[in-house]
């Protein structure tokens, strides 16, 4: 079933960590197995890179320990080598981590050349993007990952139900358009033309950390980014370039943007205010940042909307 969400603060920043949380935990009915942020700080000059070098479903041998902090000083020296000036890798989780690190180069190379380290994947890389997503419900990823003093500008989120693939970090959204900086999606629905997809993306040179078709929309719109089009207009094309029955958020350093396809069918709500804007599966995660009565609006057929910062 799984559920979304997004809000973005209209000029200023605000506790998107706990406000995220707050909207995922109040749609736990409607997927517990994973829960994912896709939060976004101020920009700095420093690049800020998650990645994890486990699963918290891997077994733990008695060199499990040793051998995550081998790995851990080899994606040091890798982006040493690459050029990057670190600031700090910090340990968010037994097998999570955060980097900043100052980078002139691009990011597909510095990406790969990371994950080449046994268990290493990139969840994101970006100037103000940092996606957390781990099992268990939106609470206890929030408090694991100690989201609730994260302030920013925007995010989205997603509670999974896991229905088709495996119970783990890879299987969880948001996913993170590798290799565009800044550029996340989560998605409720299905891509029937994913495979095609894929493989027309592959050829272009990207490469996927997952199975999921949410990652398939992430790289999409990115792409078209890339060749020059503006965030609206990307995603008025995938509506006729993407078949299936979905809705998807995508952000990118400034923005967010809701797209439905043709036919409506995957619920979301929206509350609009001269200071915010919030969107969710259900009106009840909206609910749960805001205080008082409030009147939702359901995005008709084939309606883009896109809001900046």
């Amino acid at each position: 079933m799984c559920g979304i969400a997004g809000i973005i603060y209209r000029g200023k920043t605000g506790d998107v960590g706990r406000d995220m949380t707050r909207m995922l935990q109040s749609m736990r009915h409607r997927g517990p197995d994973s829960t994912g942020f896709a939060l976004y700080g101020e920009p700095t000059d420093l690049l800020v890179m998650r990645f994890k070098l486990a699963d918290p479903t891997d077994e733990r041998d008695f060199e499990f320990t040793e051998r995550l902090e081998r790995n851990r000083r080899e994606v040091e020296a890798r982006l040493a080598k690459l050029g990057a000036t670190i600031d700090r890798v910090q340990g968010e989780s037994e097998y999570a981590y955060r980097a900043t690190f100052r980078y002139s180069g691009e990011l597909k190379p510095l990406a790969d050349y990371v994950e080449d380290v046994p268990g290493a994947e990139v969840l994101s890389l970006g100037h103000s993007l940092e996606i957390v997503k781990d099992l268990g419900d939106a609470q206890t990823v929030a408090r694991q990952y100690h989201l609730d003093g994260f302030r920013g500008t925007h995010a989205i989120g997603h509670v999974r139900m896991a229905t088709e693939s495996d119970v783990d970090i890879a299987g969880a959204h948001p996913y993170w358009a590798y290799p565009f900086s800044d550029v996340a999606v989560v998605h409720n629905g299905q891509l029937t033309n994913y495979h095609q997809w894929r493989r027309r993306l592959e050829r272009q040179g990207h490469r996927f950390q997952s199975e999921c078709d949410s990652e398939i929309i992430a790289v999409y719109i990115a792409q078209r980014m890339e060749d020059g089009l503006s965030l609206e207009t990307a995603m008025k094309q995938s509506l006729d370039d993407l078949d299936g029955v979905f809705t998807y958020l995508v952000v990118t350093d400034t923005q967010l943007g809701v797209a439905k396809d043709e036919m409506a069918a995957k619920p979301l709500v929206l509350y609009e205010t001269d200071d915010m804007v919030a969107l969710a599966s259900e009106e009840i995660a909206i609910r749960a940042v805001v205080n008082h009565e409030i009147d939702t609006y359901d995005p008709y057929e084939r309606e883009v909307l896109v809001w900046s910062r």
